[in-house]
């Protein structure tokens, strides 16, 4: 019964994580649509999330502090209530300076108040050997609801759309989107408020912290497993960062339809549960960096692939190698955040450490979106996308050899450990 509650609640956290991001990257399947609906421009767009960006990564850090002094799941329950209530406000069709303000709402709230939040519950529940799991499910079943969502969202495009695809049918078909999306959040913050019990963190022996002092930040600073693990999830960020740029890259590029790119980039997202919770189970039998290298390597190939191919190849190649990059782009973000359990963090500080590692990792929040502008601007659209892949494997390369690094120095605390 126990195992059974405990299930159920990292059902929900799955749920709240595969919920609350969806709308925030809208992009992924409705780029062109978005810059026509709002009528703004794709640097306007990439401006828009690099300021997402920037929110993201002054929130990571603080976000663990808030994690080990209140209630994680008031404050997940906070943020998909807030995320929520703006996308009902962005489905208004704002004018640009205000979108500026919702991306940065979302930003606070989808970080802030949640991330650190939502990876101390994952961890707390887990127990040691089902950690590679765990977090494969958590990000494997994030990918499940998001697929789920971006299929429902897609009925509804096509639905609302039509045949005839002028510009009030296609802001209606956006908006049922957006509402659809909102909605879901809303009714997931009252699921989490009601159903995940404030026991989980009290029950687990890691209470909530009050206080932190310096000899405590010493433990997160002068670790560098932390900073190494860091740099990791930087990397290969900065690798999956890519899959936001697909769906317009088939469709400006070699020249899909919108309709054909959504179904594409849905079943790309189809991708993220087959990846992401499969590559946890491999992990836990195989060896967690072991798999996340083999992903790395595959996806910084297949991108190679991409880029060098020429756009007049037939269309089903790029269709192909947009769904295989999917696959690993998701394996290995099911696998980053279970390199965690590698090393032992004090429970006290277990929040501010994720937080930690989370403003290294995901600095690619916005220095994605600024470098795939300079690639742009440099190379021009076409050979500006193609430069923009070809660095994202080569970042998905140095995150192989920092996971070598990680491991030796891995090895080389077991052995100090034994020695004592």
């Amino acid at each position: 019964m126990n195992n059974l509650k405990r299930y159920f609640q990292f059902f929900l956290i799955v749920l709240a994580a595969g919920s609350i991001y969806p709308l925030l990257y809208l992009r992924i399947n409705y780029q062109e649509t978005m810059l026509s609906v709002y009528n703004i421009s794709p640097t306007q767009l990439n401006s828009i999330y690099s300021i997402l960006g920037v929110s993201f990564v002054l929130g990571y850090f603080p976000s663990g502090w808030l994690a080990d002094k209140f209630s994680a799941k008031n404050l997940m329950f906070l943020s998909l209530l807030v995320c929520g209530l703006t996308g009902i406000w962005f489905a208004q069709i704002p004018s640009y300076p205000i979108m500026l303000v919702i991306f940065i709402i979302w930003g606070i709230f989808a970080v802030f108040t949640f991330w650190s939040s939502h990876l101390k519950l994952v961890k707390l529940i887990a127990k040691k050997e089902e950690e590679g799991r765990f977090f494969g499910i958590l990000d494997g079943g994030r990918g499940l609801v998001e697929a789920v969502l971006a299929t429902i969202a897609l009925f509804i495009f096509s639905t609302i759309l039509g045949d005839e695809a002028d510009v009030s049918n296609t802001t209606a078909a956006l908006q049922g989107v957006i509402y659809m999306y909102s909605l879901v959040m809303l009714i997931t913050s009252f699921l989490i408020l009601f159903f995940v019990k404030e026991e989980t963190e009290k029950k687990s022996g890691k209470a909530i912290t009050k206080e932190l002092d310096k000899p405590k930040y010493s433990e997160i600073f002068g670790n560098k497993l932390v900073w190494i693990l860091g740099l990791i999830i930087f990397m290969a960020y900065m690798l999956t960062q890519t899959q936001y740029y697909l769906g317009g890259y088939l469709e400006t590029q070699i020249n899909l339809n919108s309709t054909v790119v959504g179904q594409v980039t849905v079943i790309m997202l189809w991708m993220r549960p087959f990846g992401g919770i499969a590559g946890g189970f491999l992990g836990d039998k195989f060896g967690k960096s072991g798999i996340l290298v083999t992903a790395l390597g595959f996806a910084s190939i297949f991108l190679i692939l991409l880029a060098m191919l020429p756009v007049t190849s037939p269309p089903i190649y790029f269709k192909v190698l947009v769904v295989l990059i999917g696959l690993m782009i998701f394996t290995v973000r099911g696998l980053y955040w279970s390199l965690l359990g590698e090393f032992k963090v004090n429970p006290n500080v277990l929040g501010l450490s994720i937080g930690f590692i989370s403003l290294i990792g995901y600095l690619p929040d916005f220095l994605a979106p600024m470098l795939n502008n300079q690639f742009l601007l440099l190379f021009g659209e076409n050979n500006g996308q193609n430069a923009y892949f070809f660095f994202s494997a080569v970042t998905g390369i140095i995150g192989i050899l920092l996971i070598f690094v990680f491991k030796r120095f891995i090895k080389e605390n077991e052995k100090l450990i034994k020695s004592k």
